[in-house]
């Protein structure tokens, strides 16, 4: 034949003779063939059966890994990459694995993290809304929108519609001190003020509290201080001024019980925390007992639980109602108003929302007669946030509260779990023991899936937090809300009194407990900035315990252990820069911090002990070794591996001459400055004024290593972003040119 194949299979050659057969030499093999072929994807497909029914539960984990990556790629193209990574992962998993679960596991997860990137990218556009470019004074007209009350520090914020007003972004909030704030300021009414407001804050050092991306999500422009009078053109609507209402329980609740009582109390019937003394607030954080103070899933399930109870119990006892309609459906139905109501009446928060929904799964669940507190119960509440606000994955409540539900269960789920809380015959003192151990066990497994979330956020954490919900737990659900609400029904006909008394007594024991708790030695673990990589081993690998139920499960603690140790060796850095150049915190080897400026206010102090990991207070920085300081500029020598660096920082607005500027700064390795310093002025290592801040947002330096951090590195150029772009920028078109989290910088010696 032509083409040198015999009809047998056999090559032809130009002598005659024959060779062997091509496909005796080469045996086609697909990659699909060879891995379905190996031990361990048998493995996997054995595992992955077993655990056929735990696999919805991942759905809402896919989508938010699209979500998480979204937000730490902070890139268009990087967005579209991931999505065509994820497309080119599903269609692997299609050829490779069509008719095996772990291909079509794989296909879904790849699938719904697409998604997930996509929903998040679909969210910032949608919500995307002008924003103030600079400060501004100016006197505009304005609807009121919400009305929060600050009590604790004299105030009423006020989140403002400023309709069609060309210098203003549609949206704005604004505070209005308590002596200014007339009756009349409700939802719905027209006000006119004079203002001036500011573009909302991004963060001062990385890591730190970022308010510019929560304020692009809920379409804030600007904010600011209201100054004079706030005169109301057209007063509100008083059939929907909701807010009205919600105040006027919380004055009520107030005026019933003195002082921190009438403060939790408030917050317990309206999720008003405005009145919460600052001290009570700090020894709630450091207790462990601060999610009594926001509405959540504890609240709502109180209340829900409360109303179904008592209703199915009332409604018993009349036997033509029980014999005629399904007492449970009928109880349900009215538990389900209530948490929409108390989900209202208390501001219908996101958090408070996403509680209510999953009230209402429990209650359908329990109306069809299915089980009602499962993981699939929380796997579809997640799904539900993710789906409407995408962006709450990165929030803090939305992380805490839904490890806190899924530790929960995942822990009374366990077999051996379920048969040593089991009900049983036994005498009332081991009962009574078996309780309280029950719930030490979960506050325990409570605060360690915690720990790391409230590391991350907040830089610290309570070690103490299990013992003390021991108590504070059953006395609030159990106490503190039903004598609350007895007190307001009885107050209808004049006879709340008495139980008022019962509840402030209740709730000042909740205080002392909570201050006592705070004041122990070692109540609260502080640690500096984690890295994120760490951060989202531990996550993962929370949720990899959690959701499976095999033995495998237990692999988890692989990465949970690896995360844990990059935490616990992560070094803080030695130097800490606020975005706007003034506030220079400096930390020791011995965990001790210095400020550059020691009446920047509170705030500032605070938010870099925290990312420092420091608990004592700051001290000045002119008290510190090795430090020479005037009016003017502070020069501090610190010794890191055997090498001396000398910093340069500024602190006047004064007029200094450039010579001696410029000498200054060839004498030290590092210079600071709120200004813009001249060409001049060359530091042996890098020059941090105005110029290079305003492109890179706050930073932290670390001598040891070397290493710059800085804010825009952190976060990321997103929308919410307002960094100055320099000529690097320009000419990649606004393109990253640091790492996602870190940036390097190399010493040069001269």
């Amino acid at each position: 034949m032509r083409d040198g194949l015999s009809p047998n299979g056999t090559t032809g050659t130009g002598s005659g003779s024959t060779g062997t057969a091509l496909s005796t030499l080469f045996h086609p093999r697909q990659l699909s063939d060879s891995w379905q072929g190996s031990q361990l994807s048998k493995l996997i497909e054995t595992q992955l059966e077993k655990e056929r029914d735990q696999l919805p539960l991942w759905v809402p984990v896919a989508l938010g890994c699209g979500i998480a990556s979204w937000f730490n790629l902070a890139n268009p193209a990087w967005w579209l990459a991931f999505i065509s990574l994820c497309a080119a992962i599903a269609l692997f998993a299609i050829v490779a694995g069509r008719d095996t679960r772990a291909g079509k596991a794989l296909f879904w997860f790849a699938l719904l993290a697409a998604i997930g990137c996509a929903l998040i990218w679909h969210r910032s556009w949608s919500v995307a809304a002008p924003v103030l470019e600079r400060p501004l004074v100016t006197i505009f007209n304005a609807e009121i929108e919400r009305v929060e009350p600050v009590l604790a520090r004299d105030m009423v914020r006020l989140t403002l519609n400023t309709g069609d007003n060309p210098q203003l972004p549609p949206r704005v909030r604004v505070n209005v001190p308590l002596d200014r704030a007339s009756p009349g300021l409700q939802d719905g009414a027209l006000i006119q003020l004079r203002a001036r407001l500011m573009p909302p804050a991004m963060p001062a050092l990385p890591g730190a509290y970022d308010f510019s991306e929560r304020a692009w999500f809920q379409g804030l422009g600007a904010t600011g201080q209201a100054l004079g009078e706030v005169r109301i053109l057209r007063p509100a609507d008083p059939l929907f001024a909701l807010s009205r209402y919600r105040q006027q329980l919380s004055a009520h609740v107030q005026s019933r019980m003195d002082g921190p009582a009438g403060a939790i109390g408030a917050t317990l019937a309206t999720g008003d925390r405005g009145a919460i003394d600052e001290a009570d607030a700090e020894a709630m954080r450091r207790s462990g007992l601060a999610h009594l103070l926001s509405i959540s899933g504890l609240h709502v399930t109180a209340v829900v639980g409360a109303i179904y109870l008592l209703l199915l119990k009332f409604l018993a006892l009349f036997p033509p109602l029980a014999l005629r309609f399904r007492l449970p459906v009928v109880a349900a139905a009215y538990a389900a108003l209530a948490a929409v109501a108390y989900t209202l009446m208390t501001g219908a928060q996101v958090p408070t929302i996403r509680a209510c929904v999953a009230a209402l799964l429990v209650l359908v669940a329990l109306m069809m007669g299915r089980s009602a507190i499962t993981l699939r119960m929380v796997a579809a509440g997640a799904l539900f946030v993710l789906i409407f606000w995408p962006e709450s994955l990165v929030g803090p409540s939305f992380q805490l509260s839904f490890a806190a539900v899924t530790a929960i269960i995942a822990l009374h789920e366990h077999p051996r779990i379920k048969i040593l809380f089991a009900l049983r015959e036994e005498p009332l003192l081991r009962r009574i023991g078996r309780f309280i151990f029950s719930l030490f066990l979960t506050g325990l497994v409570v605060e360690i899936a915690l720990m790391p979330i409230a590391l991350y956020h907040f830089h610290k954490a309570g070690l103490y937090g299990a013992l003390a919900n021991i108590v504070a737990i059953p006395l609030t659900t159990f106490v503190i809300m039903p004598l609350e609400a007895l007190a307001l029904v009885l107050d209808s006909v004049g006879l709340g009194a008495p139980v008022w008394w019962l509840c402030e007594q209740a709730l000042a024991s909740l205080i002392a407990l909570a201050h006592f708790v705070s004041s122990r030695p070692g109540a609260v673990t502080m640690l500096p900035s984690i890295p994120i990589l760490a951060f989202g081993l531990v996550i993962l690998a929370g949720l990899w315990i959690c959701l499976w139920r095999e033995r495998w499960r237990y692999l988890g603690l692989i990465p949970a252990i690896v995360g844990t140790v990059l935490i616990i060796t992560n070094r803080a850095p030695d130097i800490y820069i606020t975005g706007d150049g003034r506030h220079v915190g400096i930390r020791n080897d011995q965990g001790e911090l210095a400020m550059l400026r020691t009446s920047g206010g509170d705030f500032i102090r605070d938010m870099i002990r925290e990312n420092a990991g420091v608990e004592g207070e700051s001290q000045a920085l002119e008290d510190w070794p090795n430090a020479d300081c005037n009016s003017d500029a502070c020069l501090v020598t610190l010794e890191k591996k055997g090498r001396l660096w000398v910093l340069l920082a500024t602190r006047s607005s004064h007029y200094i001459s450039a010579l001696a500027l410029s000498a200054a700064c060839r004498r030290a390795d590092i210079v600071v400055s709120d200004r813009w310093l001249p060409s001049s002025c060359q530091p042996r290592w890098i020059k941090a004024d105005r110029n290079l801040l305003s492109r890179v947002g706050g930073m932290t330096i670390d001598l040891e290593q070397q290493k710059i951090s800085t804010a825009l590195a952190w976060t990321g150029r997103h929308e919410w972003t307002r960094y100055r772009s320099g000529e690097a920028d320009a000419r990649t078109g606004g393109a990253r040119k640091v790492d996602a989290r870190k940036a390097t910088v190399k010493k040069t010696d001269q």
